[in-house]
């Protein structure tokens, strides 16, 4: 089984479908439009112990089809509805069609199809790079801590580093702050890199006031899944350059939970914001 960086890099590496009639080995993938207006992309699976698919995959990966399909603008924002698990044994096939193309913007859908079932639908709005006069209403940004804050996130293969133990069972305040970069690689897969990364700990920070539980009593003491995902692209960014997810847990309701986020460089920058919906039921 590969490391889960090399994994992760190959799931970035989507392949686009052929135009060619389908073959026996391609019958649970989608037939390529013949008015050329859709575009088909194969994508790989991360090979996880738990044979599930990761939601970060899929927003890493739709973002990634998003720009092959249209590689003269980026993604400036992404709406993600998780409509069903998706498993590992099988590829997911990512079905592009461009709602608008024009000079500044652009707007997509795409739909993640596996085994012929729809396991999420996105919708992208793509633009192309303006300058523009700047300004930004936000906190200050502490120093990145140092390496003996290291923290582990099971999913993230690269630096973590966090003040806040998010396995802390006693409650605290609904937020935490996690530093990460990753290994040194191409400025244009940043975006899907962070967007994977901020799958992870929203439901945990929405879970920090509550004494006695954390993320891992999800399957035991809650049942939690990703129900709808939201990125904002502000500025271009590297992700091997030190970044700061800044979570906030705002809402938990219904069975459900929310929350939301930004993402900040070393000087302050806001490069991205992130939201999350979640399922969360508690075990009676």
């Amino acid at each position: 089984m590969p490391d889960l960086w090399t994994d992760l890099l190959a799931c970035m590496d989507l392949r686009l479908r052929p135009t060619a009639p389908q073959t026996d080995d391609d019958t649970d993938a989608p037939a390529p439009d013949p008015q050329a207006t859709l575009s088909v992309f194969e994508g790989p699976n991360q090979q996880l112990e738990y044979h599930r698919l990761f939601g970060g995959q899929l927003l890493a990966q739709f973002l990634r089809a998003a720009v092959f399909a249209c590689p003269d603008k980026t993604v400036k924002s992404i709406h993600v509805i998780f409509a069903r698990e998706g498993k590992s044994d099988a590829p997911v096939y990512y079905v592009v069609q461009p709602q608008h193309r024009g000079r500044s913007f652009a707007t997509l859908t795409i739909v993640a199809r596996q085994k012929g079932d729809v396991i999420a639908t996105a919708l992208l709005s793509m633009t192309a790079f303006e300058e523009g006069r700047e300004n930004q209403e936000v906190g200050a940004v502490p120093p990145v801590p140092g390496p003996e804050y290291t923290v582990g996130i099971g999913l993230i293969p690269w630096e973590t580093r966090s003040l806040t133990d998010l396995g802390d069972k006693a409650a605290g305040p609904a937020e935490y702050d996690l530093w990460m970069r990753t290994p040194e690689v191409g400025a244009e897969l940043a975006p899907a890199l962070v967007s994977y990364a901020t799958d992870l700990n929203v439901i945990g920070t929405v879970l920090r006031p509550i004494e006695g539980v954390d993320h891992s009593g999800n399957g035991t003491e809650f049942t939690s899944a990703t129900t709808s995902h939201t990125l904002w692209f502000h500025r271009p960014f590297r992700s091997d350059d030190w970044l700061l997810l800044r979570h906030a847990g705002l809402v938990m309701a219904h069975g459900r939970a929310y929350g939301r986020g930004d993402v900040l460089a070393t000087d302050g920058t806001l490069v991205a914001s992130f939201a999350q919906e979640a399922l969360l039921r508690f075990r009676p």
